[in-house]
């Protein structure tokens, strides 16, 4: 793995054209920093980052279809694949940013540095989920782990916030020890840590039970980024806790950027390598993850604990796709990521927007929404969308990507693998249909809270509200399009070859 620096200053401009959104994260949060620091929560610090967000989305849009490349000495893909998971993690980004906008003000908490924070953690996003090699992958997942903690506890007043922020640092460090020992262990085994080069190295050194016990331990990481059951003790407490648009980003633009890192991995690294069956340890981590994560939501009496268990059995969904090993899995996986960032920053929009507890959801009950749906008809129908999506209802975009992820893997052999998901989705209806029954069938000042709730004078309209209509109508148009699931067609060549875009 040498790299030759004495053609670093003569290329630099090129890779910083090539990384132009990682490149302006950075800045544009520093600025930030600086700017919040002269002009305390000055109004115009979350427009500046939403315009950066926006700016990154817009280049990474035209770059879409140009096709794969490198840049910094091969260590960040650009283009094609790169492009289009970066426009998942930026929008995840931006719809965050313009709900936090008015709940940070509403409950008098409107910190600047959230929004730095923000960009600071979409910039480790970026960087996990275009990497190229393995020490990338760790310097992404620590930069955007470091500021999902800082996220988690920002508003130093709640109490379940901090504690959501201590529990996620603790168990996260102790994650990162094992992510670490994993890439240690591999590069130990192929002398190299270039994910195109993994299956090469191994094959000259023939370190099979050292490359394997690596990429075991590397698995233990990822799987606590993406709340994969055993390794997803902290999600219910951290999402309970946070600030409900932040749990919203964390829900979805870090589960997007950790499974397109699993992507490249799998696909790329550890693919060609022949002799062990890892897909049939990824499949019962995945059983695992789907039935655990659904029984346990059905019994969630807290809205933000029960979208925390639902975002642990998608993470097993997405873990189906991540088995099956083919490059029309991974597509779909990506595809589904599209969807499932929509489907949550929509349902934990509407949540934010009704929250009525004070200490940001941590206490709020189901049944305290009781009549919503009369007092509200826009957030109750975008719920409606939100929550048959979520099951996988036809004709939304939720079926779409079920199908892009299962479909494969009926294809790849794990017949019984997608029954067991289906079954599994069968199971999450009862408790996503129990928020409509509440939202639409539950007459309000039925309980104490829910009379407690008709009496506070939320309003909806501004940025949220059009943050939730814009994931209500994106649903519906990922559904009835389905020819929109080729956006993540050929994103995967199995004869990849690292292209660097610099001469």
């Amino acid at each position: 793995m040498d790299i030759d620096l004495s053609q670093a200053f003569a290329t630099i401009g090129t890779d910083m054209v090539g990384a132009f959104s990682l490149i302006v994260m950075g800045v544009v949060g520093l600025v930030l920093v600086v700017w919040d620091s002269f002009r305390n929560n000055d109004p115009a610090i979350p427009w500046i980052a939403a315009a950066a967000l926006a700016g990154a989305m817009v280049w990474e849009i035209a770059n879409l279809g140009t096709g794969g490349g490198t840049v910094f000495f091969d260590q960040i893909r650009i283009g094609g694949f790169a492009s289009y998971i970066n426009l998942v993690i930026l929008g995840s980004g931006l719809l965050s940013v313009l709900v936090s906008i008015p709940y940070f003000e509403r409950i008098g908490h409107a910190h600047g540095e959230i929004y730095a924070i923000l960009l600071f953690a979409t910039l480790g996003m970026i960087a996990l989920a275009t990497a190229n090699s393995l020490i990338m992958v760790f310097v992404g997942l620590e930069t955007m782990s470091i500021a999902l903690y800082i996220m988690a506890g920002i508003v130093r007043g709640n109490i379940g916030g901090i504690e959501a922020a201590f529990k996620y640092f603790v168990l996260g460090a102790f994650s990162t020890g094992f992510f670490l020992y994993g890439i240690a262990l591999m590069y130990g085994a192929t002398g190299t840590m270039y994910l195109p080069e993994l299956a090469p190295g191994l094959a000259e050194t023939g370190s099979n039970v050292l490359f394997w016990g690596g990429v075991a331990l590397l698995l233990v990481g990822f799987l606590f980024k993406v709340s994969a059951v055993p390794f997803h003790m902290w999600t219910p407490d951290v999402y309970q806790g946070a600030p409900t648009p932040l749990t919203g980003y964390m829900s979805t633009a870090s589960k997007a950027a950790a499974f397109a890192a699993l992507c490249l991995i799998m696909f790329y690294g550890v693919g060609p390598v022949v002799g062990v069956d890892w897909g049939s340890v990824l499949a019962v981590f995945a059983v695992v993850t789907m039935v655990a994560g659904n029984v346990m939501a059905i019994v969630q009496p807290n809205v933000k604990r029960m979208l925390a268990y639902s975002s642990i059995a998608h993470a097993g969904y997405l873990l189906v796709g991540i088995t099956a090993g083919t490059a029309e899995a991974f597509e779909g996986v990506l595809f589904y990521l599209l969807v499932y960032s929509v489907m949550n920053i929509g349902a934990f929009a509407v949540i934010a927007m009704l929250e009525w507890d004070d200490v940001q959801g941590r206490e709020q009950t189901l049944d305290s929404l009781a009549g919503v749906g009369f007092m509200r008809p826009v957030l109750g129908v975008a719920m409606g969308v939100f929550m048959f999506s979520l099951i996988g209802f036809p004709p939304l975009g939720g079926f779409i990507g079920k199908y892009a992820v299962f479909a494969p893997a009926v294809a790849a052999g794990y017949t019984w693998l997608v029954v067991i998901a289906v079954l599994a989705s069968a199971i999450s209806s009862y408790y996503y249909l129990r928020v409509l029954f509440v939202f639409w069938m539950k007459p309000a000042g039925e309980t104490p809270e829910s009379t407690a709730f008709a009496a506070k004078d939320l309003t909806v309209g501004g940025t949220a509200g059009a943050v939730v209509v814009i994931c209500a109508v994106l649903l519906i148009i990922l559904g009835v399009m389905p020819s929109l699931i080729n956006l993540t067609s050929d994103l995967f060549i199995s004869n990849d070859v690292l292209t660097a875009v610099r001469p």
